[in-house]
């Protein structure tokens, strides 16, 4: 036994302090240079954010951001990949497993409008894809990526119209019209064009999605409604 174990021990391999430490400073410079492309991207736009004008705001010269990025628009993908992952955690840890599907419905859609409520400029980072109506700037891949994560903050709602007792293809074109009228309330809401119309985004949401709910529940099952 004392053999064996003597053969473990000479075989553990023990990390490199040295290698513990370049990975920490590769990861506190990418972040500086996402926190500089966002600022950049969020006071210029993504036409006029240059990536000289990155490296300067992270402290950087150019070729040090092509280091870490191929360019602008790996820099936008980074950026729109992370603020879906916060999107995403909003969502489930706004899921309780003891609610009914109902009450799952309305938190899920609920938490997803709420993201961008409370942070606008994910939302605007989310429109730089799109330049005039035309997808702008990314792989094919890493458009297939994010969209998935998109649709996984949907899902959610999703996966309670269908317990609710809709047929998926329904659930989905119901998903579709909540996500566009997410969208089209937050884009009203924070360009200030809700103000002519006397109205409130979160009244109006509230009331779409009690809505939703209402037409929902009519197709939902006896031993459902707990």
């Amino acid at each position: 036994m004392e053999d064996d174990y003597t053969v473990v021990m000479k075989d553990t391999v023990t990390p490199d302090p040295r290698h513990i430490r370049h990975e920490a400073l590769a990861d506190r410079r990418r972040e500086l240079i996402l926190e500089a492309a966002r600022s950049a991207f969020m006071e210029l736009g993504m036409d006029k954010a240059s990536i000289r004008e990155i490296a300067r705001r992270a402290g950087y010269t150019a070729g040090a951001i092509y280091s870490y990025f191929d360019g602008k628009d790996a820099l936008y993908g980074a950026l729109l990949d992370e603020s879906l992952e916060r999107l995403n955690t909003q969502v489930q840890q706004a899921l309780s497993p003891d609610a009914n599907h109902a009450s799952r419905l309305q938190r899920a859609a609920r938490a997803f409008f709420d993201f961008y409520h409370h942070n606008p400029q994910d939302l605007d980072l989310g429109f730089y894809l799109f330049q005039g109506v035309q997808p702008r700037g990314l792989t094919p891949a890493l458009n297939r990526q994010l969209n998935a994560k998109l649709h996984a903050a949907l899902q959610p709602s999703q996966q309670a119209l269908e317990a609710l007792g809709m047929v998926p293809e329904q659930a989905q074109a119901e998903v579709t019209a909540l996500f566009a009228h997410i969208v089209g309330l937050l884009l009203l809401g924070h360009s200030g064009r809700m103000r002519m119309f006397g109205q409130q985004p979160e009244t109006l949401f509230d009331a779409y999605v009690g809505e939703l709910v209402a037409r929902a529940t009519m197709g939902e099952k006896p031993e459902d409604a707990w």
